[in-house]
């Protein structure tokens, strides 16, 4: 990438539309209204345009924008042409684009990276709106919005003058420890205020972690012994026959993966297994499912009415070092059972006994992780970043009880060094070229 060339590229979708914006970015933005459309509109004011060529001709007819830099996305002179979305006229207006000296197609991210590097956008910034773009639930999309508009930066940025002051305060002890009103006041107080700084921080992580969940979507296994009702549970959930059902044990040898929409948040809903001592392809399904069930948020176990195995017995927990998941015990097929037994955990895809109620509570386990608060760092460079500022600010928390302020202000550096990361104030190339690869070309 140029800093110097001037880019264009199809901002919209792909595909037929009622409506496409070409978007070009550069110098060379005002050179190509006057090639297209005869003349630089005014600013900010959407004008009614022809646009033409000297190669082709009468092109389209549609609207025109000047945005004159630095008040731009980019913080460059920007043009928008807002032309009927066909795929011919998109090619035909890309082609006319392209045949102008000093325009060349954007690369992927290359606009946003633009608007970073002239200080329009920060990191944290640029991610949310990736994550805004590819939001598909509301819960998603209310965890990354108010990121993609710099609200990370601006709460960031309060952390990072309140670490300072600390930082500064800390130094100060250092280079005047021969007086003793600087060296002797205030040390429980600095203890107090990183301690209360590093709670926020914690706090962040925290959320991200719940944010995460929301990004990529809730895992969630039904499991139980073979021939339970696993596979029906799954295809009521689904609306639809995603699971094969059948009599014989061991039919479901593989994992399958239905996604539910539940209060705004994605949940994705994993039939497994039966879990039983296997042999062939059966026990490589068993292996598989016993895996998944160490990454799940729920397990919804199976056991059939008339038996009394907890589903915690059915599952493999003898690894204590890993995270366990929330375990949910039903009764299956309680329509087999006597016909005046009542059973408040039962289930029944026949009759549809207790299914809108697990469905109830499975909604609200999921609501459960949208209220993030207005930002949410999810990703995991974020997450990345913030816990290395936790824990180099627990490590000055030990020096300061040493009262080892040269070791504590190298701490704090680190931390403050790892909060610039985060925003792109501190940065690697490498880091950039990974974030801005993940956008799309008109972005």
């Amino acid at each position: 990438m140029s800093a110097s060339d001037s880019i264009y590229a199809l901002s919209s979708g792909s595909g037929r539309a009622g409506v496409a914006v070409m978007r070009v970015s550069g110098p060379g933005s005002r050179v190509a209204l006057e090639r297209l459309c005869g003349f630089v509109p005014r600013e900010r004011f959407m004008s009614l345009v022809e646009l033409s060529d000297a190669h082709q001709g009468f092109l389209d007819r549609g609207l025109a924008v000047f945005f004159p830099g630095p008040r731009s996305f980019t913080g460059e002179d920007c043009a928008e042409l807002h032309v009927h979305g066909g795929r011919a006229v998109i090619a035909a207006i890309e082609a006319a684009l392209g045949a102008i000296e000093g325009l060349r197609p954007a690369e992927a991210g290359e606009f946003a990276q633009r608007a970073f590097n002239n200080g329009k956008l920060d990191l944290t910034a640029a991610e949310g709106l990736v994550d805004l773009i590819e939001a598909e639930t509301e819960a998603q999309r209310r965890a990354v919005a108010r990121l993609s508009v710099g609200e990370g930066d601006r709460l960031l940025e309060e952390l990072g003058r309140r670490l300072m002051a600390i930082r500064t305060e800390v130094e100060a002890r250092i280079d005047f420890s021969d007086e003793g009103d600087v060296y002797d006041s205030g040390s429980e107080r600095l203890r107090r205020a990183l301690d209360s700084l590093l709670g926020t921080v914690r706090g962040l992580i925290d959320t991200g972690l719940r944010g995460r969940k929301v990004r990529d979507g809730l895992v969630v296994a039904i499991a139980g012994a073979p021939n339970v009702g696993k596979s029906s549970l799954l295809n009521w959930l689904a609306g639809r026959d995603a699971a094969i059902v059948s009599d014989e044990p061991g039919t479901t040898r593989d994992i399958i993966e239905i996604v539910l929409d539940l209060g705004g948040v994605s949940v994705r809903v994993f039939d497994t297994a039966g879990l039983r001592d296997a042999v062939g392809v059966e026990a490589e399904g068993v292996r598989r499912a016993r895996a998944l069930f160490a990454q799940c948020d729920l397990v919804i176990g199976l056991v059939d009415a008339g038996g009394s195995a907890a589903v915690d017995i059915l599952l493999d927990k003898s690894g204590d070092n890993l995270p366990q998941p929330e375990f949910w015990t039903y009764r299956s097929r309680v329509d087999l059972m006597d016909a005046n037994a009542t059973v408040s955990d039962g289930l029944s895809t026949t009759t549809g006994h207790g299914l809108d109620s697990l469905l109830e509570r499975l909604t609200r386990f999921a609501e459960g992780f949208a209220d993030l608060g207005p930002v949410s760092f999810s990703r995991d460079r974020q997450l990345q970043e913030l816990r290395l500022v936790a824990s180099s600010m627990n490590d000055a928390m030990s020096r300061l009880v040493d009262e080892s302020f040269d070791l504590a202000a190298e701490d704090l550096r680190r931390a403050g060094d790892a909060l610039g990361r985060l925003t792109g104030r501190v940065h690697a190339e490498d880091v950039l070229g990974s974030i801005f690869s993940s956008f799309c070309i008109g972005k």
